[in-house]
């Protein structure tokens, strides 16, 4: 059954972004004395983050887990590398411990780095009694061609049901990339899609009818929420 998502049509995107997740955090913090989140890359989560440590300042940090959805295979100090992008708006003005950041190796090969991860995740499901470990929340984004985290139109990960995260070829770029796959995402208490809608209103109408062409469609939590943050 497709989960019916929650939209937010919003002029105020960073402002209204970044307090749903700081909200977020504050419930998680309150029920389970932790709160785990996925982000994702990208331009359009930046000035999100950028809010979020404004915002977040009084959050206690080394209660909360920061992992990441989806990296490119570049190392950390790359400007298209997504643990970069995060480390300038949110881990450096938000003053995050090293202990809470979980980054994906991009600098290393490609499917040992993502075994790592999925190794790193499933001890921390371990040590929580958990089969698979939960995100309080994962943030995602949204490509022209409607893929979602490095999920790609016509790309191995897509099929993948027993691998957490993966290392995904993507012919059209000509490049590795490491993501979580639906088994993880779906896996999730809560997702959330960080939009803005001059990026294809039509695509974004098709993906959230549930169009099977594009990978976000096929985001669909087994027991969570999912929301839309659509910037105006």
């Amino acid at each position: 059954m497709k989960t019916v998502p929650r939209t937010i049509r919003t002029r105020n995107f960073a402002g209204d972004a970044a307090r749903f997740i700081v909200g977020l955090a504050h419930t998680a913090l309150a029920e389970r004395s932790e709160f785990r989140i996925a982000l994702s890359g990208g331009n359009t989560p930046r000035p999100v983050y950028s809010e979020v440590a404004r915002m977040g300042a009084g959050l206690p940090w080394d209660r909360i887990l920061i992992t990441f959805g989806d990296e490119r295979c570049v190392p950390p100090d790359d400007e298209q590398s997504n643990f970069r992008m995060a480390r300038e708006t949110l881990f450096v003005p938000g003053a995050i411990p090293e202990k809470s950041i979980l980054r994906m190796r991009g600098e290393i090969e490609p499917q040992l780095a993502a075994q790592e991860y999925q190794d790193e995740l499933d001890l921390l499901a371990t040590q929580r009694g958990e089969q698979i470990y939960r995100h309080d929340l994962i943030l995602l984004g949204l490509g022209d061609d409607g893929h979602t985290a490095s999920l790609f139109p016509e790309t191995a990960a897509l099929n993948e049901m027993t691998r957490r995260v993966m290392a995904n070829f993507v012919p059209k770029l000509n490049s590795w990339r490491l993501s979580f796959t639906f088994p993880l995402i779906n896996h999730a208490r809560h997702i959330c899609f960080l939009v803005n809608t001059n990026k294809n209103a039509e695509l974004i109408e098709r993906v959230l009818k549930g169009d099977p062409e594009f990978p976000a469609s096929r985001v669909n939590p087994t027991a969570g929420k999912l929301t839309w943050i659509l910037g105006e």
